[in-house]
């Protein structure tokens, strides 16, 4: 029975998914995900629990995973505005996740950032910043750590070998 409920939450929550984004190819969203009209999905995109706050782009490549309870900002209070501490404008920010990436559970991602090509993101981080392709970056602020192997991971790509 417990198989059974899972298969119809995923159904469910990836029929959310493609109902509210701007473009998508193929997507599964295991746990609730919750994007805005904004967000361009690539192919193989995985979802185990991610919320887009604010109506910023988001543009996601192709085969990511997720973890469970990642939070993307996109958009802030204008806090150089006509009151204190901000006024009732918002800015909107993008963020870009390009293609292979790998995201682990409770990373909050803020605006105007770009997580590169097979990157991989610890989980419990926060990215407040760019992440170089094939980066395995961790931390508040997150900081990359370790680069993973370009030869390694090209033949992998080269040979289509994506899960």
């Amino acid at each position: 029975m417990n198989k059974f409920f899972k298969s119809i939450k995923r159904i469910i929550y990836t029929f959310l998914v493609k109902l509210k984004a701007k473009s998508y190819k193929e997507v599964i969203a295991n746990g609730y995900t919750s994007v805005n009209k904004n967000t361009i999905l690539g192919n193989n995109v995985n979802f185990n629990g991610l919320l887009i706050y604010g109506n910023g782009n988001v543009e996601i490549g192709d085969n990511f995973h997720s973890g469970r309870d990642i939070v993307i900002f996109t958009r802030f209070h204008n806090y150089q505005g006509s009151k204190i501490p901000y006024d009732e404008k918002y800015i909107l920010k993008t963020v870009i996740i390009e293609d292979n990436v790998w995201i682990g559970g409770k990373v909050i991602i803020v605006g105007n950032v770009k997580i590169g090509e097979g990157a991989i993101i610890q989980a419990g981080s926060v990215v407040v910043n760019d992440i170089p392709k094939l980066s395995i970056a961790g931390g508040n602020p997150a900081k990359v750590f370790k680069k993973r192997d370009e030869k390694h991971y090209l033949n992998l790509k080269n040979k289509k070998m994506f899960h």
